[in-house]
């Protein structure tokens, strides 16, 4: 998954429209680059924008809580949870949208849109409903219908879920350390997902199945090895003397066979 473009418009800090298009110019080129600039310039709001419009969370707004916040002189219904995604919209701002394009894990461009408005068409509506979107760029494909199809549409694109991905694409301050504490299993997945080797992942379930059933044919044949009973030495020197004597009977029936059929054959010729 890459992202090459992040655009918006009335978030947070970032006031009317923007665009950060990260495959053009000297982004493109740039193999690491940073944002910078004053407290308030809105460098957050551009990794806000860059959340919302993929998953509809941000990870400084991931939380619960019952509380509303919003201005004295407002009703008490234009008063929105300190988490809702939509308390990203400037006061002002009667409309606020972001999207991102980026490269999915299918090689294929897509752009995800997420947007709303206040009622009314005034500053002072209540913010409606969070619209999302997903098209794909290269065919004009759309993916999901309501919200919660178009999110899991989206996560399918990129190949992270939110969780993944703020501890990999977009990790925040003091973020890292839980990464590395998270278990063997979660990372080796997020990993996996990040660097596209899921493949070897799939090797190795097929090689450990493999291994299983190759010791369950080794068991099955050792133990019908353990069935053959193996002579010791005074049993063996027996047997060998017993055939030995058997061979020696043998040649005597043999010359005795030999000299009977000489004497039939001596009492024809009399005859």
């Amino acid at each position: 998954m890459r992202i090459l473009a992040i655009r918006g418009a009335d978030l947070a800090s970032l006031a009317g429209e923007f665009a950060v298009e990260l495959d053009q110019g000297a982004l493109a080129s740039s193999g690491l680059f940073a944002i910078v600039g004053p407290t308030g310039a809105g460098k957050s709001t551009l990794l806000d924008a860059l959340c919302a419009a993929l998953y509809n969370k941000t990870p400084r707004l991931d939380g619960r809580s019952s509380v509303k916040i919003g201005r004295v002189d407002e009703p008490e219904e234009l008063h929105l949870s300190p988490f809702d995604v939509r308390a990203l919209v400037r006061r002002d701002a009667v409309t606020a949208w972001c999207e991102v394009d980026f490269e999915g894990r299918d090689g294929r461009r897509w752009r995800a849109r997420w947007q709303t408005r206040r009622a009314r068409g005034r500053v002072t509506g209540r913010l409606q409903e969070v619209e999302q979107s997903l098209v794909c760029l290269d065919n004009g494909e759309r993916r999901g219908g309501t919200r919660g199809e178009t999110l899991a549409a989206i996560e399918d694109a990129v190949g992270l879920s939110f969780d993944q991905f703020r501890r990999s694409a977009l990790l925040a301050q003091g973020d890292f350390a839980a990464f590395l504490r998270a278990d063997v299993g979660q990372r080796a997945e997020l990993l996996e997902r990040m660097t596209g080797t899921a493949i070897y992942g799939a090797l190795s379930i097929a090689a450990h199945r493999k291994a299983g059933e190759v010791a369950v044919e080794l068991d099955t044949l050792r133990a019908a090895l353990a069935r053959i009973a193996v002579l010791d030495d005074d049993a063996r020197a027996a047997h060998v003397a017993a055939a030995a004597r058997a061979a020696e009977a043998a040649t005597a029936a043999r010359d005795e066979v030999a000299a009977l059929e000489a004497a039939v054959a001596w009492h024809r010729e009399d005859e």
